[in-house]
């Protein structure tokens, strides 16, 4: 394999990797974007951020991208008035996570289409690997 397609082929690989762990992330605040705590003192679940790297591959001498941590967000929680709830504090409110479902879903659909345009390179990259083998073959 030709060096430069194999750096292709890392680079585009090393985003399916990224963008795959960001939609794990995503998809944990989307499940407990509700989930409350389980007494009035405790925090309910904060959503996290997926926190990017550039690393270089030092065998093929290119930048690579890998997901290091998932920090959380700390910003506020939501307070709803529901004072019959468990987790409810003496006024009657309640915590409930700092998940916004319509950004975790655009954030989703923006990995999504991440992760395809790395698929892509990786099949253009063979595509283009096989049709060199043919013509050389020929």
């Amino acid at each position: 394999m030709d060096d430069k397609i194999g750096s292709v082929l890392q680079v585009a690989a090393s985003g399916l990797r990224a963008q795959s762990a960001r939609m794990r992330v995503i998809a944990e605040n989307v499940a407990n974007a509700s989930a409350t705590a389980k007494t009035p003192d405790g925090d309910p679940y904060r959503r996290r951020i997926p926190v990017f790297e550039a690393e270089l591959d030092r065998v093929l001498g290119v930048d690579t991208v890998r997901m290091t941590n998932a920090v959380p967000d700390m910003t506020a929680f939501e307070l709803k008035y529901e004072p019959g709830h468990p987790a409810a504090n003496a006024e009657g409110y309640v915590k409930y996570p700092n998940v916004n479902t319509l950004t975790e879903l655009m954030d989703m659909r923006a990995a999504q289409r991440a992760y395809e345009a790395n698929l892509n390179v990786i099949e253009n990259s063979r595509a283009m690997l096989t049709r060199t083998l043919d013509l050389l073959r020929r």
